[in-house]
């Protein structure tokens, strides 16, 4: 049974820091999703949504201030962060020492256990942890919706990967001023009911896609006669995800996050050009899903900006839902997860 979790502090050291920090958060999968900005530089939705964190993929992140350096050093996996990758690291850090009062730079070693650039939320956990861990390096005493706010301007999936379970990021009103859309825009934990859920997760193309999600999401918001359409409908899905989660109830969770996905995708489909993320693996494995039902399995698809299949279901059902994605699945893998811890802390020794 998940239960909503109270937003414990991610406390960092006072003053005296000792400027060194390091930090793991998790990918999520969103269920009600985000697709379209008002405000870029806040880093402000169009829609509310609402995602399940995972615990496979894990992030770790670690961020050392170094008052005698000229720049920050970055290094995702092992490799110096180039092009764009470095200036999103080092915008995100300038926040963080503007709020500190603190110039120094820093040297950032992150190490990525997912998939980046293939739909599976690699941003989510990157900047969650490097949330965590910059803000504790730089002495900012955060509680967690002070984190997920911060997270968010990084990339805004990262403001749900701050919790564990189930998240609800608000978008905020449209009306308010850029400081109060600011505050309102942040993710909290979401009560659920008696429900112990899996993804299974087809990895039909783990490599980069050709549209960018930050382009998609902007030609889609600009020229597709079906966006607004979703965005309302996606409001009330939302009302209805969160009765079903609280209820426990896996067939209408998995029934609204289809419906709430296929509805997105349609969006880009009818962008000006399209954007289509869906090939033919994925329609295999859609077909799977559906093939499924069928036979009486509760399992019920998500696509996110990529071509990858996550497939809901009941984790007593896993073997079985596996077992049929993986035989639609024939050049790729399959992976199961299920909901997955917060952002947190790590000490010296590890833990």
């Amino acid at each position: 049974m998940h239960t909503e979790q109270p937003a414990t502090p991610v406390h960092a050291p006072e003053r005296r820091t000792t400027g060194r920090a390091t930090a793991v958060a998790h990918p999520n999968i969103a269920l009600i999703k985000y697709w379209g900005k008002r405000d870029e530089d806040l880093v402000l939705p169009r829609v509310d949504s609402l995602s399940m964190t995972l615990d496979i993929f894990p992030t770790t992140t670690g961020v050392r201030v170094a008052p005698e350096a000229e720049h920050d050093a970055v290094t995702l996996g092992g490799r110096p962060a180039e092009g764009d990758a470095l200036r999103r690291v080092v915008d995100f850090l300038d926040l963080v020492r503007e709020r500190a009062g603190i110039a120094h730079r820093a040297v950032v070693e992150s190490e990525n256990t997912v998939p980046t650039g293939a739909g599976l939320a690699s941003s989510a956990s990157g900047f969650a942890a490097l949330a965590a861990a910059a803000a504790a390096a730089y002495g900012l005493d955060l509680d967690a919706t002070d984190l997920s706010r911060l997270a968010r301007r990084g990339s805004g999936s990262a403001s749900r990967s701050v919790f564990g379970g189930f998240a609800l990021w608000h978008a905020g009103p449209e009306s308010a001023s850029a400081a109060e859309a600011d505050l309102s825009s942040y993710a909290e934990p979401v009560p659920t009911g008696e429900l112990d859920p899996a993804l299974v997760i087809a990895v039909v193309n783990a490599g980069p896609k050709a549209v960018s999600s930050r382009a998609a999401m902007r030609r889609t918001v600009d020229t597709s006669p079906l966006y607004e359409p979703w965005a309302v409908s996606s409001g009330q899905d939302l009302t209805e995800m969160r009765a079903a989660l609280l209820a426990g109830d896996i067939e209408a969770v998995g029934e609204i996050a289809e419906r709430n996905a296929l509805g997105m995708h349609a969006t880009m489909l009818a962008a000006r050009p399209a954007v289509r993320y869906l090939s033919p693996a994925t329609l295999t494995v859609l077909d799977s899903v559906l093939q499924l039902r069928r036979d009486g399995i509760a399992a019920y698809a998500t696509m996110d900006a990529g071509p990858n299949v996550k497939v809901l279901c009941r984790r007593t059902d896993t073997d079985r839902v596996a077992q049929a994605v993986r035989a639609a699945v024939t050049d790729g893998s399959v992976l199961v997860a299920g909901p997955g811890p917060g952002a947190r802390l790590l000490h010296g020794d590890g833990r």
